[in-house]
């Protein structure tokens, strides 16, 4: 790991304008929103129904943002919501999300509506990288208001599910380049000396300090140990410097931080953290693995409602 000074910005103090724009031209498209994310939701069209509730205006870009839900929705129904793709590079969010609409997201009608939005930052998936276009991180601006319009427009969509949703599922990754790019690019961003971390190897998930839901987070994860690795916790017993309080547990203050888990006051709330790098992975199982944390937290709270 470097811990060479970020190539951006001067030591200690916080970056401006200027900095903001040398950072953006750096950032090059490595992949298609339209190809990978676009196409399969509208393979998906004659099957559920297909919401635009934003549109990114990114010169020279602009980016759609759709939500799928249950063609036979009723109003008497809880509703589950499913996010991914928060941290536009953390791919199995995505892709685990549509694999969970096209292959299982059948079998739960009738019983619950689903409200699925598979991909929140588009800009930053196609640069595979964890802020939006203004250098900002959605994942800490589910807040009013809001400095990220992928978060505004993900809340005004939720808004008015928000006392109906039961379970909320927001798919993530930890990735080596956590280490690499994006906590030295926030430190240099902030003004503050980087302080290398420990990635672990392995799934997690975050649960809420204010609402732990702890046998419903080891449910999530005894159903994903069938499908990949749970991350164990470091010499301090943590991960990622939170205290492991179940295996493969933690607990963060996600409405305090503004993280997407916050956005509803869902009883059922879990982050998930999948670890790509690991040489014990597959991308297949990456995105399993979030396709069995969704299919375990529905099944979950169907049961405990």
């Amino acid at each position: 790991m470097s811990t060479a000074p970020y190539p951006i910005g001067s030591p200690g103090r916080p970056w401006g304008e200027a900095e903001v724009t040398a950072w953006r031209s750096r950032q090059t498209r490595k992949r298609s929103y339209a190809a990978d994310v676009l196409s399969a939701i509208e393979r998906l069209r004659a099957r559920f129904d297909v919401v635009q509730y934003g549109l990114l205006d990114y010169p020279p870009d602009t980016y759609p943002l759709f939500a799928l839900a249950s063609r036979d929705w009723r109003d008497g129904l809880p509703v589950a919501l499913v996010t991914g793709g928060v941290h536009g590079y953390e791919t199995s969010g995505v892709h685990g999300a549509l694999q969970f609409v096209e292959r299982h997201a059948a079998g739960y009608a009738g019983r619950i509506n689903l409200l699925v939005a598979p991909c929140v930052s588009p800009w930053a998936y196609e640069r595979i990288h964890r802020w939006n276009m203004n250098a900002i991180d959605p994942n800490r601006s589910f807040r009013e208001p809001s400095p990220a319009e992928e978060s505004a427009a993900l809340m005004r969509l939720v808004a008015p599910l928000r006392d109906r949703v039961l379970v909320h599922v927001d798919l993530h990754e930890t990735t080596d380049s956590d280490e690499t790019e994006f906590r030295p690019a926030l430190a240099a961003r902030d003004g503050n000396p980087f302080e290398p971390g420990h990635t672990p190897d392995g799934f997690y998930v975050v649960g809420d300090t204010e609402n732990p839901q702890l046998d419903f987070q080891q449910a999530v994860i005894a159903a994903v140990a069938k499908v990949t690795h749970i991350a164990p916790p470091d010499a301090d017993g943590k991960i990622i410097g939170s205290p492991v309080v179940a295996p493969g547990v933690i607990h963060y203050a996600l409405r305090q931080l503004g993280l997407c888990g916050g956005i509803t006051r869902a009883r059922y709330v879990t982050t998930t953290e999948v670890y790509p790098d690991s040489p014990r992975a597959t991308p297949a199982q990456c995105s399993d693995a979030q396709v069995a944390a969704v299919t375990a937290a529905l099944d979950y709270a169907l049961a405990h409602p």
